[in-house]
């Protein structure tokens, strides 16, 4: 039986739609389909797809990096497609492993599809270093001002409010009150 996988990246405006339709054209009779970033293990379809497997079957992707972007994880997954009997197809890249030559060729679109992971990662990298050199920093705008910062770490030392009352206030968490106060006593507010 061809069992097909479909993947996006969670968070992404995507959809599988695509990939379905690829999958069901080339005869796939049951499809897994997930939202989750193909450099995570943890993905309940493909775990579930894998634990279904039975000799003769095959597992069909649209894409080998719909499967994963790491060429330890791919390798892993071949091992375990090979392991239930199964074979394995990638629409895309014309990958078949039930011949020696698609599971070389299989093997090589791997290693690009890990190359292509560490080249974002890189590149990511390198956008983050020069926001900072730039004296930007990543993450949310802090909730409070420096005015409400003091106010805060003042009310609550010279004890007209409490720190859960101040958190209430500013809605923020008690733990936050706590840093600006210490922050405040150590003179860095």
């Amino acid at each position: 039986m061809l069992l097909g996988y479909a993947r996006v990246s969670k968070g992404d405006e995507q959809t599988n739609a695509l990939q379905v339709r690829a999958l069901r054209a080339a005869g796939c009779r049951r499809l897994f389909e997930e939202a989750a970033s193909g450099g995570r293990w943890d993905r309940p379809e493909l775990h579930r797809l894998l634990d279904q497997l039975r000799e003769g079957d095959v597992v069909v992707v649209w894409k080998l990096d719909r499967l994963s972007r790491s060429l330890k994880d791919v390798l892993h997954i071949m091992e375990r497609i090979a392991g239930a009997g199964a074979g394995f197809r990638s629409l895309t890249e014309s990958v078949d492993t039930t011949t020696p030559a698609g599971w070389m060729m299989m093997q090589m679109v791997g290693a690009f599809a890990e190359f292509e992971r560490a080249m974002i990662r890189e590149r990511t990298s390198a956008g983050l270093a020069a926001a900072r050199a730039e004296g930007r920093v990543g993450g949310r705008r802090p909730k409070l001002n420096a005015a409400k910062r003091r106010e805060i770490a003042e009310s609550v030392i010279t004890g007209r409010k409490s720190g859960a009352e101040m958190a209430r206030l500013y809605g923020v968490s008690q733990p936050t009150v706590s840093r600006i106060v210490a922050q405040y006593k150590i003179g860095m507010l």
